[in-house]
Order: structure tokens, then C-alpha cells, then sequence
């Protein structure tokens, strides 16, 4: 497992005693009644697990802009597709594309060392283009969890016609909400990541993945930077 992964959920664990937390019990998948440090320690468990299993996902962004996540465990692959661009990171290669002026131009680097997680590295990349990603969520968790005034209240919902559980957290005069599918998937999100308001919805869900999902886009211009094998 990647080092920042671990991190969270070892970190979260460490502070989660401490957490104040306000509003009812969740359930867990069994059923078992869940304190709200228990609960937040659970979603983000779900959203890291999810890193490591075959699925799709399409959601609806603030002002109308569309996003897709795809990932498969065999063969270890995934991307993230939105208006601007797309990330993709297999076995093979990084590919980053970028959409401008309705040109899309893509380059190929080498591939990286992912730790059977090849989604870590797409959602460093989406990170940087300000795009809401599952770590993104954890961190913010994991900082609630941190802060002694933070409260969380829990809620469910149903989104994309999947269960998922949502935590309304507040702390220092900010407020985000987040919601996870049983499935781990990030169902939802509405709050700021670094100063910028974000919203995210899933509106589509499946677990088995088009291997197009991970094409370079149709009519794209491609540099491909990765060194000849002799």
C-alpha cells in the first residue's frame, strides 16, 4: 500500500479517541450500531479500499461539467477523465492529455512504481488540476479528526441507486459534506479543497470497466517521451 494511504488510515485511528462528534449512530454493513469516530475511520477505510477494485464511475460537476473515474485490478490500470483533459496510468505508461480551444494533445511518460494501486497516481495528477479525488476526501477526514472542535453528523442517501452513508462535518467556520457508496466510491462531495468551492455528484455506477475507458481520446495529437527499447 502506498506510504500516504497508510497514513491516513493510520493517523485517523491514532486521533479518532479524541474526536467530538455530534448527531446519531450509523450502521455498519452489519448492521452494528457506529459511533461517529468509528464512522469516519470506516469511510475513509472504504474509499481507500476502493483504490484496489475494477469499477466506473461518471459524475455531474458544478456547472454542468461532467467527470469519470475507471479503474481495473487486472490488468492494474485507471484514469480520470474531465472537460479539460484526462490522466491515465497503466502498466505501460502515464499518459496526460489536455483539451483546449477543441484540441486535445496528449504526452506519454514511462510508467511509475504504484504498489498495485495505479489510481494513486492518477489522483496526484487530478489533484493538481484541482479536481476532487478520493485522498482529497480522506485528508479532509483525517483533519476533522484532528480537531478537537470538529463536528461530524451522519446521514444516508441513495445516489446513482446505490446506498451511501454522508458525513456533514464543521470545524474552524468551514463546512464540507461527503458521502461513500457501501461500494467505497465516492458518492458526493460539496466544500472547498484548497480556497476553491467544489461539488461533485455521481450520477453512474458499475463494476466492470470498457477497456476504451482507458484510450488516448479519439483525434488527439500524441508525444510519446518514453525511451525506445533497443
Amino acid at each position: 500500500m502506498p506510504a500516504a494511504s497508510t497514513t491516513f488510515r493510520v493517523l485517523t485511528a491514532s486521533v479518532i479517541a479524541s474526536l467530538t462528534v455530534t448527531g446519531c449512530q450509523a450502521l455498519d454493513d452489519a448492521g452494528q450500531a457506529l459511533g461517529h469516530a468509528d464512522l469516519v475511520n470506516d469511510l475513509a477505510a472504504r474509499l481507500d479500499r476502493s483504490l484496489e477494485q475494477t469499477w466506473a464511475a461518471d459524475y455531474q460537476l458544478s456547472g454542468g461539467r461532467t467527470a469519470s473515474i475507471a479503474q481495473t485490478k487486472e490488468p492494474l490500470r485507471s484514469s480520470y477523465t474531465w472537460p479539460a483533459g484526462k490522466i491515465t496510468v497503466t502498466q505501460d505508461a502515464v499518459t496526460n492529455c489536455t483539451t483546449a480551444a477543441g484540441q486535445t494533445s496528449c504526452t506519454v511518460v514511462p510508467p511509475v512504481l504504484t504498489a498495485g494501486k495505479p489510481s494513486v497516481a492518477v489522483y496526484a495528477e487530478a489533484s493538481k488540476r484541482g479536481l476532487v479525488t478520493p485522498p482529497a476526501v480522506i485528508r479532509l477526514l483525517t483533519e476533522a479528526a484532528l480537531d478537537p472542535q470538529a463536528s461530524i453528523t451522519q446521514s444516508d442517501t441513495t445516489l446513482a441507486g446505490h446506498h451511501a452513508t454522508c458525513v456533514d462535518v464543521t470545524k474552524a467556520g468551514e463546512r464540507f459534506t461527503a458521502c461513500v457508496t457501501t461500494e467505497g466510491v465516492l458518492g458526493s462531495f460539496t466544500g472547498s479543497l484548497d480556497g476553491r468551492p467544489e461539488e461533485l455528484a455521481l450520477t453512474s455506477y458499475t463494476d466492470t470497466v470498457d477497456p476504451r475507458a482507458f484510450d488516448v481520446p479519439a483525434g488527439a495529437g500524441v508525444v510519446d517521451r518514453r525511451t525506445p527499447t533497443p
